[in-house]
């Protein structure tokens, strides 16, 4: 028999007592293997799905869009249908390829394509382009800067031209344009239009010119007051808007015309950011409404709790209040 193993002896402290015998080390737990996922799945974009459904049209319709060629470009599909099998119908979607300076959607509902591109060429040269197969119709446009001025200007012309190009002026205040204008007699002429900004009296004074018409805007607003008085040219409509924030939470807004003696009112209530209800009257429809807001109305869905944004409104005609009804407007988004 083979003679036993002989252990060292235990070591001692500095008081001569014997030490623990070491606790050899525990076993490391196996690592589980990192989880695989088909190559297909792992170079798949992120793809978003936008759901909306509007009750008073009684149509649905339906956005999926995610990034391509590795970022660089936005492909879109988008369909619209009827409720109930009534409405607008089933169809082919809506394609569209959008980058930054080249975009085609395809309507295969009207066997049609809206192409657009923009390209800077030398120098302050900017070109943009647009055609329309349906139409058989497109645009051209190129715009130059003045030197190191905020100034710039661009040419533009339909494609094929039916009348000289349009010149317009940009400046910090407006811009200026000129075109040719087709009569109803087959004569041409000259037109011009303009829109000029400047600030009046702690104000912006706005004036647009557009088919020998001119309205007049000036706009004063601070925290709690907004006015807006306008005048139209040369037919003297005068209206006014004004807005007062009662408290953070609470605005009023109303809006008259002197012309026609039309006007309108509307109370808004901000319970919080995704949260908030208004009611209304208008004169020229006889119409009273309030409806409940859930989700930000003016920002993005994906902002908002669970995605999604409702609109409740009720319809009160003043003529006919048996009439009244609710509508509402759904807005959902999933991201995969």
């Amino acid at each position: 028999m083979a003679a036993p193993a002989l252990l060292p002896p235990p070591t001692m402290d500095e008081e001569g007592a014997a030490s623990p015998a070491p606790v050899p080390p525990s076993p490391a737990p196996p690592q589980s293997e990192p989880e695989t996922k088909p190559a297909l799945l792992r170079r798949r974009p992120p793809i978003r799905v936008t759901s909306e459904f509007d009750s008073e049209r009684r149509l649905f319709s339906h956005r999926l869009s995610c990034r391509v060629l590795d970022g660089v470009a936005k492909l879109r599909l988008r369909i619209s249908h009827g409720a109930g099998g009534g409405g607008i119908p089933w169809g082919p979607p809506e394609v569209g390829l959008m980058a930054r300076n080249f975009s085609v959607v395809v309507d295969p509902a009207t066997r049609g394509a809206v192409l657009r591109g923009a390209a800077d060429l030398a120098g302050s040269l900017r070109l943009r382009a647009s055609h329309n197969t349906k139409e058989r119709q497109g645009e051209v446009a190129i715009t130059a800067n003045l030197r190191d001025s905020p100034c710039k200007i661009e040419l533009s012309s339909l494609v094929p031209p039916n009348a000289l190009p349009r010149a317009t002026f940009f400046f910090p205040n407006g811009e200026v344009s000129i075109k040719e204008k087709i009569l109803d007699e087959g004569d041409r002429i000259l037109s011009v239009n303009g829109l000029v900004k400047s600030r009046v009296l702690n104000g912006v004074c706005t004036a647009v010119y557009n088919a020998n018409a001119m309205n007049i805007k000036y706009r004063y607003k601070d925290d709690e007051i907004s006015f807006v008085p306008s005048i139209s040219l040369p037919s003297n409509s005068l209206s006014f808007a004004f807005k007062r924030q009662l408290t953070p939470l609470d605005k009023l807004s109303y809006w008259y015309n002197f012309d026609t003696n039309y006007w309108s009112a509307i109370y808004k209530h901000k319970a919080n950011k995704h949260l908030k209800w208004k009611a209304g009257y208008e004169s020229d429809n006889r119409l009273g409404w309030a409806s409940l807001w859930v989700g930000d109305a003016g920002g993005s869905t994906k902002e908002v709790p669970i995605k999604a944004k409702v609109q409740l409104t009720l319809k009160v005609p003043q003529d006919n209040m048996q009439n009244s009804a609710v509508v509402f407007h759904v807005k959902k988004r999933w991201d995969f």
